[in-house]
């Protein structure tokens, strides 16, 4: 006879209820629900505890928990296998709650208030780890970097089966780091490899060393030695951010790591690199002896490749034809004929990316015939060339998912008109485009099923074309979930409004620096989930410089209204000024929303800010 679930408190029904049924519905439910359910009764508390200690699969990357509830949510769990965790609110005392020995997988997002210890925890309690992620502030701050290299230094010598790193820390400056990731004795399992911020001649070296690695071990296992050929293949998988990338780097790649099928290099020069002392067409042609690279981005923040021309970006897309994925920034001297070189030449490209070209024009994409049926996403940054002729062009693309065209000021009401036709697309930015009323109506009538829905800074939209947008008969008002309507002079709470009544799906909305929203936005949003059907609660909203709240409107954001928001951005506003003692309580009473009062982008992961939040 199957066991029932009981309890001492008023659980009704469900305390006569099977265990085995209740456990088998509570399985079927996300994390955020269990814990909603929990309360409930004593019965469900009782059952929700038996589905934690049962769950897999944690993340809770949405909201900052404290130790607290994270003690909760791990309590008795010896399933655990793969956690995921936003580190916030969280310090070294919280490591004995989540570091566990049958972790195999362990992502730390925003650890702003560990120190290296915590490197030498995981050594000690995770030796079974195949994936590491963690996101540090800079370490001299807690403690010394020879500490912290030390320490980073032990958990790989603790962690024997690790495949993938990623090791980021969040300087307050831009030059080198003190880390001497040269020193690093990288397990031989080591396949995917993720480091910020590096120096140029230290990834080098570090570089040559894995190849160096890798071919002493191919020796030995062709000696005899059967049980090292697994760890022959090397790097697979390389992303640095570093102070500069030069030649002499991507030869060393290009000669050290031949199975490497993916590279990431990002640099941040502070000054610009001498002519001698920078990437040049050289070093681009012995990258482009990697034949195996299907993923590349290459990108410089600040200043250009100006070494680099057509020639150097001919000869890697030659080179590299089984790329699906490329992203290029900084390239100064490229022009539309080294861009298409790639669209002609990577058959399999899916994923195309350039960020703020000086050369790139509607010219690149006049002719898709080679990439028509691949290409599923194509972002171009701040391209001051490209007008509505590219929007034409890949409206063709019947397959493209993602399409970002934030900062290409010349994109106007007919390039919308192309896009609505692309059926599979579910990302698209148009931040700053010269789009009106009239473009948002030809969108809402289309065949998108857009999610995500960025029309940030496009001036001239107004309220008449939101309701255009979504009162249509287009299927975008059934599928939008995240809307940024920020720095729209012409947006007041007559198209909020519109939004609350017609997107049942909207869970993140941004209108921060919309003058004219005023308390009665508020109102209308925090009862959307009064309206009649089924809809989801809203989970972030970004207020920012919102200058038209008053304070009164903080009741508003209170209890019962925003049961689930888990993000709230209040900066810059008059609420703030004269409330904030009632936000420190409001953050205390509901534990899982995160009010940031420092302007962030919606969720704080614009640069993973480390500050305090209320």
């Amino acid at each position: 006879m199957a066991k029932v679930v009981r309890g001492a408190g008023d659980g009704g029904l469900i305390e006569r209820l099977p265990q085995s049924l209740v456990l088998e519905i509570l399985g079927r439910l996300d994390l955020e629900s269990l814990c909603s359910v929990a309360p409930v009764c004593k019965a469900l508390w009782f059952s929700v505890s038996q589905a934690l200690s049962t769950i897999s699969t944690i993340d809770l990357s949405g909201f900052s928990p404290t130790v607290q509830i994270l003690n909760i949510v791990m309590a008795n769990n010896s399933m655990l296998r793969s956690l995921t965790l936003d580190c916030a609110r969280l310090d070294d005392s919280s490591i004995e709650v989540f570091a566990k020995e049958h972790l195999q997988e362990l992502v730390l997002l925003k650890c702003f208030m560990f120190s290296s210890y915590i490197f030498t925890a995981i050594s000690r309690k995770c030796p079974n780890l195949r994936l590491l992620s963690l996101e540090m502030i800079r370490p001299c701050e807690l403690d010394s970097p020879d500490d912290c290299n030390n320490s980073i230094a032990k958990m790989l010598k603790g962690c024997l089966f690790l495949e993938s790193l990623c090791i980021k820390f969040h300087v307050q400056y831009d030059g080198p780091s003190d880390l001497e990731f040269i020193q690093l004795i990288l397990p031989k399992t080591i396949r995917v490899l993720r480091l910020q911020p590096i120096s140029d001649w230290q990834a080098k070296l570090l570089v040559l060393k894995a190849g160096a690695d890798r071919d002493s071990t191919a020796s030995l296992a062709g000696a005899g030695s059967s049980f090292l050929r697994p760890n022959c293949n090397g790097l697979q998988s390389l992303s640095l951010v570093l102070n500069k990338i030069k030649d002499e780097l991507l030869i060393a790649i290009a000669s050290s790591l031949p199975q490497l099928v993916e590279l990431c290099l990002e640099d941040k020069p502070l000054e610009e690199p001498s002519l001698h002392n920078d990437l040049t067409n050289r070093g681009l042609q012995s990258l482009g002896s990697r034949r195996n690279l299907t993923s590349l981005s290459l990108t410089r923040s600040r200043q250009n490749f100006r070494r680099v021309n057509d020639v150097g970006i001919f000869l890697l897309s030659e080179g590299c034809r089984r790329l699906e994925s490329v992203r290029l920034g900084g390239f100064s001297r490229v022009t539309d004929a080294g861009y298409v070189s790639f669209l002609h030449s990577c058959k399999n490209l899916k994923r195309f990316e350039v960020v703020n070209p000086f050369f790139l024009s509607d010219l690149t994409f006049h002719n898709l015939a080679d990439a028509i049926n691949s290409l599923v996403e194509v972002r171009l940054l701040s391209c001051n060339l490209v007008t509505s002729e590219t929007a034409e062009s890949l409206s063709l693309c019947r397959n493209l998912e993602v399409l970002d065209l934030s900062g290409c000021k010349s994109t106007a009401d007919v390039g919308l008109a192309s896009i609505s036709k692309l059926c599979k697309l579910t990302t698209l930015d148009l931040g700053g485009a010269d789009i009106t009323d009239s473009g948002l109506a030809a969108l809402g009538c289309g065949s998108c099923p857009i999610a995500s829905l960025c029309l940030r800074g496009c001036k001239r939209i107004t309220d008449r074309g939101i309701k255009q947008l979504l009162h249509q008969d287009g299927i975008i008002r059934r599928t939008l979930s995240t809307l940024d309507l920020g720095y729209l002079p012409g947006l007041s709470d007559k198209g909020i409004s519109t939004i609350a009544e017609v997107c049942r799906e909207i869970t993140n909305l941004s209108i921060r620096s919309c003058f004219f929203v005023t308390d009665a936005s508020i109102t209308v949003l925090g009862s959307m989930e009064g309206f009649e059907g089924k809809r989801r609660p809203l989970r972030k909203l970004d207020l920012y410089s919102c200058s038209g709240l008053s304070n009164a409107s903080f009741w508003l954001l209170a209890p019962p209204f925003f049961r689930g928001l888990r993000w709230l951005g209040v900066g810059n506003t008059r609420l703030l000024a004269k409330s904030k003692d009632r936000f420190v309580e409001l953050s205390r009473d509901r534990p899982g929303l995160t009010i940031c009062a420092n302007g962030c982008e919606m969720g704080c992961k614009d640069g993973w800010q480390c500050h305090e939040f209320i």
